[in-house]
């Protein structure tokens, strides 16, 4: 385990934290330093033994100041976490340094008509519990929605369940403020807003500290489950385009899985006939008789349903969708990875049949439909046999150059993960808010590339 030269003594900075929640043991630092990125082979051999020296659990934004102060007083290196739930080693240190953990900041501030003011710990299924008690619920979540923390999601997410309807996080709209901590000689808290809140919004802690959100909510709707299975994988990808299309079925989720991916589902499996591509859906209970009028346009065949209520209780679809697919895959064969990636705007979904079957079953289509620019589109959480690095690498070249742009779930670089370019104005409003670079330090290209002139 390598740290770069440790510039400060912990003991002196243990001291002024006293009265803090300080958690010091070696187990509990190590597992507070990752997250799930064992989901990729790529992050396991650049990731593994990078840990935290010291945990600080914050309770209010008033702590988190005082460890702010701390930190850049001593020059330690910060790494703020939630609830560990995201893939690409968002919150894994590499320098060392604190681990800030948020997920004790659990205070649902307020709800109005449209509207939830929270702290950055709360769980998104918390919001959704007491959103719904007044006739509303949040708008998009990961499938993780049960453990996930809201601040977590808004730093290291970009949609879920959900976003078939309001598309994505970064679309203007779906976050509405944020108070942030900055990490200068004097840490002070701004509010940001409007289009100001995407300078920290899926910048992985890298340019402040969240510790109040202001976000949207939609109507709540009472959500039926329902597994629609087919013969052919074409047509179960045009039945989730159709459905994602229908604007006057209400919708929450569209997930479409090409045999054999069904097999990894354990405790659906006795549902789906072998061998048939399936569609996980959910819709609102009053659209159901227009939802069965479209599986039978399509000649599909509906072998699993649940009402809301009965979808409340047990398992819910939710868990077998976006990266939940993944999980249920790889806990039965733990070799496969997966890929995270946008297909064009093509009602005819050229691409998405021209990549399923030039892979066949070396990547496994598994389609999430969202919206983007107006129009539902599928993205890809294809599941894949990994093989070698450079196979791996190839895969994602060649939907590259076929259209499907990749969002790399297989590198710890913001930059080279869902933004793909250097975004200079990131960049300065780094510089203002972190200007010692002590948040999550080695995980912005912008900022390596700056030391390194």
């Amino acid at each position: 385990m390598t740290f770069t030269a440790t510039r400060y003594n912990l003991n002196d900075v243990m001291a002024e934290l006293g009265g803090l929640e300080l958690i010091t043991d070696p187990v509990q630092i190590s597992k507070l330093s990752q997250d799930y990125y064992t989901y990729s082979p790529t992050l396991v051999e650049a990731l593994s033994g990078k840990r935290g020296e010291l945990v600080v659990r914050a309770t209010s934004e008033a702590e988190v100041l005082r460890v702010a102060q701390v930190c850049v007083k001593h020059q330690v290196p910060l790494t703020v976490r939630g609830a560990g739930t995201g893939n690409y080693g968002q919150c894994v240190p590499l320098e060392g340094g604190i681990i800030l953990d948020l997920s004790g900041m659990q205070t649902i501030k307020w709800i109005k008509p449209g509207i939830v003011c929270v702290e950055p710990g709360v769980k998104l299924a918390a919001i959704d519990k007491q959103a719904r008690e007044t006739g509303w619920e949040i708008r998009m979540a990961p499938s993780t929605y049960r453990k996930a923390t809201i601040g977590g999601f808004i730093g290291g997410g970009s949609g879920g369940v959900g976003s078939v309807t309001y598309g994505l996080l970064g679309d203007r709209g779906n976050i509405l403020a944020l108070r942030v901590v900055t990490m200068e000689d004097e840490p002070r808290v701004v509010e940001l807003r409007g289009d100001d809140v995407y300078q920290v919004a899926h910048a992985w802690g890298t340019n402040g500290i969240i510790t109040e959100l202001e976000i949207p909510l939609g109507p709540a709707y009472a959500w039926a489950e329902a597994i629609v299975e087919f013969p052919d994988f074409m047509t179960s990808a045009r039945f989730g385009q159709a459905l994602s299309d229908s604007d006057g079925i209400i919708k929450k989720m569209v997930c479409v899985c090409a045999d054999p991916i069904p097999n990894y589902f354990a405790a659906l499996k006795s549902h789906i006939s072998p061998g048939s591509h399936v569609a996980l859906v959910l819709v609102a209970e009053c659209c159901l008789e227009p939802f069965a009028e479209l599986v039978k346009e399509f000649s599909g065949t509906v072998c699993y349903q649940k009402s809301a209520q009965e979808a409340s209780k047990g398992i819910t679809l939710v868990e077998y969708s976006w990266n939940h697919t993944t999980l249920h895959a790889r806990s039965v064969d733990p070799t496969l990875t997966y890929l995270q990636t946008i297909f064009p705007d093509d009602k005819e979904l050229k691409v998405v049949e021209h990549l399923y079957h030039h892979f066949g079953d070396e990547v496994m289509m598994h389609l999430e439909f969202l919206r983007m620019g107006g129009s539902a589109r599928p993205a890809g959480l294809q599941i894949v046999r990994y093989t070698t690095p450079e196979r791996l690498r190839e895969i994602m070249t060649y939907h590259d150059d076929h259209n499907a742009l990749i969002f790399n779930p297989h590198t710890y670089i913001l930059e080279e993960g869902g933004r793909k370019t250097v975004d200079y104005k990131h960049l300065r409003f780094k510089e203002m808010m972190d200007p010692h670079g002590l948040l999550n330090p080695g995980k912005m290209r912008a900022w390596l590339e700056r030391q390194n002139h």
